[in-house]
């Protein structure tokens, strides 16, 4: 089931020409990684396939890490397309250990999504990177860090996607948002169900509601966290890939 809404919003631009796609198709290049973000350093995995036109941040949820199986499954279904991907952390060990004592970083969000910004002008300011179209991947309460970030940077994130997230926590950045932003719920998960479908209201970009049925908030049923891969790169190669 999916809701589909596409405003005749003028078109966007990018930061600049992207590497052509090639033919052949090597092994992706990979690099660990430790991402500037004032006085921390945030760990990260990137990886770039042969001619990555794009590249995807990913953004996870309240108490996760880069090392978070269900969006490494993502990243890997997104890297098939051609398209890069960053897990990186949005806090440091310590950060990540006072957090799990009282939680009160994970749904910090604008504080999440400053760490997403800093990750997002390392990335623009990176040779290998820096011409590369931009997309968020976000979960859970990152899925509204990935909304709040967007509607800082504007333009220069060009494409969004949400996996069971949290995008009523983006409050009023909601209205700011121009990136194209396709929100995935399950269709079990019903109060972030709701959640979604008023967020989604609020939205005015291009914007797309794909619920995926019988699943939960985890997409642990069977081949639902593949279809919300499936989803999310085809999001990610058009949006990312289109010619303007």
């Amino acid at each position: 089931m999916k809701t589909f809404a596409k405003p005749s919003a003028t078109k966007r631009t990018r930061p600049g020409p992207r590497p052509e796609r090639s033919l052949q198709q090597p092994e992706p290049l990979s690099w660990s990684v430790n991402i500037p973000a004032g006085e921390a350093k945030l760990a990260g995995d990137l990886v770039i396939p042969a001619g990555g036109g794009g590249l995807v941040l990913f953004a996870h949820g309240s108490g996760s890490s880069r090392h978070s199986s269900r969006n490494k499954f993502v990243a890997h279904t997104i890297q098939q397309t051609g398209l890069a991907t960053l897990l990186f952390d949005l806090l440091t060990p310590e950060e990540e250990a006072a957090d799990a004592r009282d939680g009160h970083l994970r749904f910090d969000i604008d504080f999440l999504a400053q760490r997403l910004v800093q990750a997002s002008q390392w990335i623009l300011r990176q040779p290998v990177t820096r011409q590369m179209g931009m997309g968020y991947f976000g979960s859970s309460t990152g899925g509204a860090a990935a909304l709040v970030a967007a509607a800082e940077l504007g333009p220069v994130v060009e494409a969004i996607v949400s996996r069971g997230g949290r995008p009523d926590l983006a409050g009023h950045a909601l209205g700011g948002v121009s990136s194209p932003t396709l929100l995935i719920v399950g269709g079990r998960d019903e109060e972030v169900l709701r959640l979604n479908q008023a967020a989604y209201a609020q939205m005015s970009c291009e914007k797309q509601l794909e619920i995926v049925p019988g699943a939960t908030h985890l997409f642990e049923e069977p081949g639902a966290l593949g279809q919300v891969a499936t989803l999310a790169a085809a999001w990610f190669e058009r949006h990312l890939n289109e010619q303007v």
